[in-house]
């Protein structure tokens, strides 16, 4: 939209940079000048972005938190001829962060959603990979919770594919090796999988290769910094009995069978298991949860 035509009444969702401030947009920052107020997941942050570009719009505060109750506020806005521009802290609005709420109660309400489209991390990390990107599943951030997590990763690779698939997720630093970990376990070393990390900012990387390759990369490190973007190339195929797989992807053991594997080698079960947890990269702990879930399924 030319900057002087005048901003219609309508719920606008801004993507704003994810690191590198050059990526806002002309139409975006149009809309977050001409705005009467703007949504923000934090103000705080928001502030930082707004003072840059010299924008002295009003700011609000609608988060996870307060979302449901501030829409309310904001459509009643709209309605009386108001513009409201949202915005999270970075990226597009309502992608594992706030917005969807407001979105879809505006609808309802028979207000104009608008949106202004900019930088999202998933696409973004997506087009650089190397993996396929005609057939792709975005699933924002898996469980916290370890037994969660590893579920839902199962639960992903029991699903039978015709074709090549990316699989999209975000995770935080502190999880990166877990989840890498979990990943590895369930769908085998070879795996092939790529690692984004602070995307668009100074120290942006790419780590790509098979997903035991990239967990060794990180564990080695001193520390791990920024937010990922994981992507893996989830096998054609399905699951068969006992872990197997049908088709064209990589055949992957159950942690029972690796265990009765090295008992038949004359370790007891918890030396097994040490040894296991010592080339997986996972805890004791973790690998005995996965034994006795795996047990438990037989019965």
């Amino acid at each position: 939209m030319p900057e002087d035509t005048p901003l219609a009444p309508g719920l606008y969702l801004v993507a704003t940079p994810i690191g590198n401030l050059g990526d806002i947009t002309l139409r975006a920052l149009d809309v977050l000048r001409q705005a009467d107020r703007i949504a923000c997941e934090d103000t705080r942050q928001t502030q930082k972005l707004l003072n840059h570009f010299e924008i002295t719009t009003p700011t609000v505060s609608c988060h996870e938190h307060n979302e449901r109750h501030r829409a309310t506020e904001l459509i009643e806005a709209i309605k009386a001829g108001g513009r409201v521009a949202v915005v999270s802290d970075a990226g597009m609005p309502g992608i594992s962060d706030p917005g969807s709420v407001l979105a879809a109660e505006a609808i309802a309400a028979g207000v104009p959603v608008i949106p202004i489209p900019g930088a999202n991390a998933a696409l973004s990390a997506l087009i650089a990979s190397g993996l396929p990107t005609a057939e792709f599943v975005f699933l924002g951030f898996l469980p916290e919770k370890a037994g969660a997590r590893r579920t839902r990763i199962e639960e992903l690779a029991a699903q039978p594919r015709a074709a090549a698939q990316t699989l999209i997720f975000y995770e935080a630093p502190h999880r990166i090796l877990e989840t890498l970990s979990d990943i590895e376990s369930v769908w085998g070393p070879a795996l092939h999988a790529v690692a984004a990390r602070e995307l668009t900012k100074l120290h942006e990387e790419f780590l790509r290769g098979p997903v035991a390759d990239i967990r060794k990369n990180l564990a080695a490190r001193d520390r791990i910094r920024g937010e990922f973007v994981l992507l893996i190339e989830a096998p054609v195929g399905a699951p068969g009995p006992e872990g197997t797989w049908e088709g064209s992807a990589p055949a992957r053991e159950s942690i029972s069978t690796r265990v009765a594997r090295l008992q038949a080698e004359g370790l007891d079960e918890m030396d097994a298991l040490k040894r296991l947890a010592r080339e997986l990269g996972q805890s004791k702990s973790e690998l005995y949860r996965e034994l006795q879930r795996e047990r438990a399924k037989r019965k």
